[in-house]
């Protein structure tokens, strides 16, 4: 992709509302555009990103069988109605009329949704475990949207539901769910805090939180050293719980051993039993004929606000620093002098050697090397391949690495096989 072609307002000037990096970060790169108090258009650079993320968590709900599918973004009252929460989700939904004066919703969320799509196409015990998940857009209507995409009302998720014929088998579906969100936010660069949340009358680890470390998180958790070396089935037990029900006198971790940091919620998952299934009359028949209420599960992960918290964990000064799956390119390519006849040809000879194997963004606009050099930075790209006219008259080019600052001398075939 070329610079000059790319859609991409990058900006010096900091938002005046704008409190937190991400905010100010995913402004000033031209990732969003706001439209409203806390709902934004998202533009082709954080597309790319956003666009990665999903292709890994799909992936790693493929893996363990959940199956994609697309709920509605307008649901019919009726189906709160049935579950009870029509009256009691509070003005944070938005509740629209037809031209029919028939009462309609925004989707904030469809656990109503899953449970009627079931209990109309699943009839007996041999149809289950049943495990649905999409992503997809929904509204809640904050009362003092803030900070960016981090609290916005309109907002990327990835919901999940699942359903199973007794409580063992939600149980192992549960497990299933969470070293899945374990492997989901290793591969996507992040360290994931797994913290135990309220779990309602089933009792047991039921219900955790995912929280990326940051700073600027608005959670506090305190949590057992042992939590970041421990295996995956370790962390499901491993202590670490919010500052809500942390308790210094009924604490089991030694002071010692005790970490306390800052962490931004990005997921959650939860088991809640025949909550829906019961008052909404889903149920299958067992092998006698009988009827039975599947116990059910829903399983979060907040995408658009994902991209907000990697950005609260990992940027510097001058911008971003993307984690490399989720980097929106691989590499850019900055020609610091696009009169100079060499550097332009060095330049679109490694683009063009590199572009087939990798996502390269060369940077071809005719700007100061101030402003390029800056741009670069605040995108936050992993490598930055840097041409500039007295290097490159002895073949030589720079490659810095963005996380760490690093800038290595290469020749123009060292730099071309380095990514090949």
């Amino acid at each position: 992709m070329l610079f000059s072609q790319f859609f991409a307002p990058t900006s010096k000037d900091i938002p005046a509302d704008a409190k937190i990096a991400s905010h100010i970060l995913m402004l000033r790169s031209g990732m969003i555009s706001q439209t409203a108090s806390g709902i934004y258009c998202w533009l082709p650079l954080a597309v790319r990103v956003m666009e990665k993320i999903t292709k890994i968590i799909c992936e790693e709900q493929d893996r363990i069988g959940a199956q994609k599918v697309y709920f509605t973004t307008i649901q019919p009252a009726d189906l709160w109605i049935e579950s009870g929460r029509y009256d009691a989700y509070g003005k944070e939904m938005l509740r629209i009329k037809d031209r029919k004066e028939g009462d309609f919703l925004y989707s904030p969320t469809n656990e109503e949704q899953a449970t009627d799509v079931f209990r109309k196409y699943v009839k007996s015990y041999r149809g289950m475990p049943v495990m649905l998940y999409q992503i997809h857009w929904k509204f809640r209507d904050e009362i003092r949207p803030r900070f960016g995409v981090m609290r916005g009302r309109e907002f990327l998720m990835k919901d999940g539901y699942s359903f199973d014929i007794n409580f063992d088998a939600a149980k192992e579906t549960y497990q299933k769910i969470f070293r899945s969100y374990v492997r989901t936010f290793r591969r996507l660069g992040l360290t994931a805090v797994p913290v135990q949340a309220d779990s309602g009358a089933i009792g047991g680890n039921m219900s955790h939180e995912f929280q990326v470390l940051a700073e600027t998180g608005e959670s506090t958790i305190y949590s057992d050293k042992r939590l970041f070396t421990a295996s995956d089935e370790e962390l499901m037990t491993t202590f670490a719980v919010t500052d809500e029900k942390y308790n210094p006198k009924e604490c089991p971790i030694a002071e010692s051993d005790l970490i306390v940091s800052k962490g931004i919620e990005v997921g959650h998952i939860f088991y809640f039993g025949q909550k829906y299934s019961k008052p909404m009359n889903a149920f299958v028949l067992n092998e006698n004929g009988e009827k039975i209420y599947p116990e059910m599960g829903s399983y979060g992960i907040g995408v658009s606000r994902l991209i907000g918290a990697i950005i609260e964990a990992s940027h510097d000064e001058h911008g971003i620093i993307w984690p490399e799956p989720v980097a929106p390119f691989d590499i850019t390519i900055l020609n610091l002098h696009t009169k100079n006849e060499k550097c332009v040809e060095t330049a679109r000879r490694i683009y063009d050697a590199l572009s087939s194997s990798k996502e390269v963004l060369y940077d071809d606009r005719s700007i100061t090397v101030g402003e390029k050099l800056a741009d670069a930075d605040l995108i936050g790209i992993p490598y930055q391949i840097i041409i500039g006219q007295k290097k490159i008259e002895n073949g030589l080019v720079e490659l810095k690495n963005r996380k760490t600052g690093e800038i290595t001398e290469m020749s123009i075939e060292q730099v071309i096989a380095r990514f090949m």
